[in-house]
């Protein structure tokens, strides 16, 4: 697996032994950073369930400002550090060990916002994106204002149009994964 643009662009990732990831494959990341790419210089960007930090990392190496990796496992987290040192972003990306719902919510006690937020849970628990986006809707601040929200899932997995005050704004669909895009609406999110 390689950094696929910016600065990093060619750079191998480290990646664990097995099968017990499913990666982003290239052909999405390039294409989830093609639509991006208006919004990623200078952004702040979230990488939730972020596995060897191969989505969070490639945002970094194309101008994000600051990132931040959230990995629950011990080991694959230790592996987004060593990608984050290795690639020398780790100047604008960090990594937290954490369960993604922890994070977020010590995320907003902390007043921390973010311009992009990608989540990709595992597939066997799709309720997992409901709970993050009801969590973004219950603590708006975490989006700054036109942030905007990206699941990745199993293109059978059909999400709602509207989780409390994130409204489903764009579906992208790349062999069995789908992009689903939100923003909120309102007075914090503006769209």
């Amino acid at each position: 697996m390689r950094i696929s643009g910016g600065e990093a662009r060619g750079r191998k990732l480290k990646t664990p032994r097995g099968r017990r990831l499913r990666p982003t494959l290239s052909r999405v990341r390039e294409a989830l950073f093609d639509m991006l790419a208006p919004r990623l210089e200078g952004a702040r960007f979230l990488d939730l369930f972020a596995g060897v930090g191969a989505v969070g990392l490639e945002a970094a190496s194309r101008g994000a400002a600051q990132v931040v990796l959230v990995e629950a496992a011990p080991r694959n987290a230790r592996l987004v550090q060593e990608n984050l040192e290795a690639l020398g972003l780790a100047d604008r990306a960090r990594v937290i060990r954490s369960a993604a719902r922890t994070a977020l919510l010590a995320l907003a006690e902390r007043g921390e916002c973010f311009h992009l937020v990608f989540m990709d849970p595992p597939y066997h628990r799709p309720e997992a994106i409901l709970a993050i986006l009801e969590l973004i809707a219950q603590a708006p601040a975490l989006l700054c204002p036109g942030g905007v929200v990206v699941a990745q899932h199993d293109f059978r997995l059909v999400l709602p149009e509207a989780v409390g005050a994130c409204r489903q704004v764009r579906t992208r669909r790349f062999g069995d994964t789908s992009l689903t895009f939100y923003q909120l609406h309102g007075p914090q999110g503006g769209a």
